[in-house]
């Protein structure tokens, strides 16, 4: 039977109600500034590339660099705020968020704003895992349904509204300050939060917190930096020997990673990953599913952004537009995927979402063959739907089936490890995008003054690279569990009421505290 919420009977009671729907408030604001600053940027780059001379390699790392710093501090993030206190490593990252988007905005040298941005990155790991838990920590069981429910709505609304806000910010050149109010635009928004969540957000705390992680940390990161810097500089740099032992030095750090993780289980019980969860076969095949669903994603919005802006000459504005179609098929997609299909179909809409997304890549890629550079942002409505629906259907339940059947005193690191490893495939996407984009660029072409077909051709190139990674997600989802939402482990309740698949729908692609799942201790 449900529990109705009776309204405040004393003034008491009424502060403490208006207290947290504020808090609630200030916590969305901050995902929402979060996801934005994702996509804002993406729409960006042509206008950073032509006002600071920055190189193609840059302009990956410009999203690189967040997206790599985002994913190596996300479950560590999670832990100090389970350990020193949710409300203060919030207020923290938000503190430090926002001074990183000062210093994206004032940038004069393209180094400057990776740096910049890998401190965004990072700052953002450490607000971002408090979000979940907060709520948990300020809202009832019988509430939460509900705020998960405005919770998903925001993060829709922040993939929807980046690119837009972006190509407006960016063509409106306010101030004459070109793309820097993309960044600058985040500092009232950080200020007003950071006053507002030290006065309403209650402090929480994990009653048995795990302990840091900080060596498996340095060796993850470590090990990908090895990957992804020749991967990233290999193009520009003519592709060193260096670049190459470089790659094959890091399947060395990540051997040793794995044997000091089974080394801190054996010891304290915390590591950084809980290599055990991998024995779950639906786990093992998820978490593949979400590396190879992040590369993908990377690639895409990269290389479309290129060669809409620069291919074909597209200002920011026309762009972000063009891309409203697919945001809203993922929006409406996500919705009925949750609500709607899963519970009837199972594992088959997110089978049913990764041919459609593989579909509309196809179509996408005849367009442009056929169209050249005089394709219309009309002409490219059906594929960008198509490849949005195929999407949605994918991220919204993609988290729930990975935890399905995971045992449930686990479910707050493997939900964790999921989001970091999308942000992981994320950050080697892009890294790719200098051999599968960029390497296909005609040189020769461009020298001729043809841009248009030379970046047409490379994105076609790149866009083959999708769908073939596409079909791999394909094969690795049939090692999902065929029924999701509703059933087996996959819909209980924890501790706190909260099931795992409400937690999924929300925030398919946040980042989730270790003890988001448990009942936090709270503190005044």
């Amino acid at each position: 039977m449900s529990t109705v919420s009776t309204p405040p009977t004393s003034p008491a009671a009424a502060a403490a109600d208006r207290r947290r729907w504020l808090a609630l408030a200030v916590v969305m604001t901050a995902s929402f500034m979060d996801l934005v600053d994702v996509t804002i940027v993406n729409i960006a780059m042509p206008s950073i590339r032509q006002d600071l001379g920055a190189g193609f390699s840059t302009l990956q790392w410009i999203t690189e660099g967040y997206a790599l710093a985002f994913a190596a501090g996300l479950i560590t993030g999670g832990r100090l705020g389970d350990i020193y206190g949710r409300r203060r490593i919030f207020l923290l990252g938000m503190a430090g968020f926002t001074v990183a988007s000062m210093l994206c905005g004032v940038a004069g040298d393209p180094h400057v704003l990776v740096a910049s941005r890998v401190l965004q990155g990072a700052t953002a790991s450490l607000m971002v895992p408090q979000v979940l838990a907060i709520i948990h920590a300020t809202f009832p069981a019988h509430e939460r349904g509900k705020v998960f429910g405005m919770f998903g709505a925001i993060v829709g609304l922040g993939a929807v509204s980046g690119p837009i806000i972006g190509a407006l910010l960016t063509q409106w050149n306010l101030f004459g300050l070109e793309w820097r109010p993309i960044f600058l635009v985040n500092l009232p928004v950080g200020i007003a939060g950071l006053i507002l969540g030290s006065r309403y957000i209650s402090e929480s705390r994990a009653p048995h917190a795990l302990k840091l992680d900080l060596v498996g940390m340095a060796l993850a990161t470590g090990g990908l930096l090895m990957l992804l810097y020749p991967l990233t500089q290999g193009r520009e740099l003519h592709w060193p020997l260096w670049g190459f032992l470089c790659m094959a030095g890091s399947a060395v750090v990540f051997a040793a990673f794995v044997l000091y993780e089974r080394h801190k289980a054996r010891k304290d019980g915390s590591p950084l990953v809980e290599l055990s969860l991998f024995r779950v076969k639906s786990f093992a095949a998820g978490i593949g599913v979400q590396v190879a669903f992040g590369v993908a994603c990377g690639i895409f919005f990269m290389i479309w952004t290129l060669w809409m802006q620069i291919g074909l000459g597209w200002s920011p504005l026309r762009a972000g537009l063009t891309g409203v179609p697919f945001s809203i098929g993922v929006s409406v997609a996500a919705g009925l995927s949750v609500q709607k299909l899963v519970p009837r179909f199972g594992r088959k809409v997110l089978q049913a979402g990764a041919v459609a997304m593989t579909a509309g890549v196809l179509l996408y890629v005849a367009e442009s063959a056929h169209y050249g550079t005089h394709i219309t942002s009309w002409q490219m409505i059906p594929p960008l739907v198509v490849m949005g629906v195929g999407m949605g259907l994918i991220v919204a339940p993609l988290t729930e089936a990975v935890l399905a059947e995971v045992p449930r005193e686990h479910s707050g690191s493997a939900s964790g490890l999921i989001n970091t490893t999308q942000q992981v495939g994320n950050a080697l996407g892009l890294g790719l995008v200098s051999v599968v984009f960029f390497d296909a660029l005609d040189e020769g072409a461009m020298a001729r003054g043809r841009v248009g077909e030379a970046f047409g051709h490379a994105f076609r190139n790149g866009m083959w690279w999708v769908a073939g990674v596409l079909v791999l997600v394909l094969v690795l989802m049939f090692a999902l569990p065929r029924t999701v939402a509703g059933g087996g482990a996959g819909g209980a309740e924890g501790a706190d009421g909260a099931s795992r698949a409400e937690v999924a729908a929300a925030v398919p692609a946040q980042g989730v505290a270790d003890d988001a799942v448990r009942e936090p201790a709270v503190t005044s």
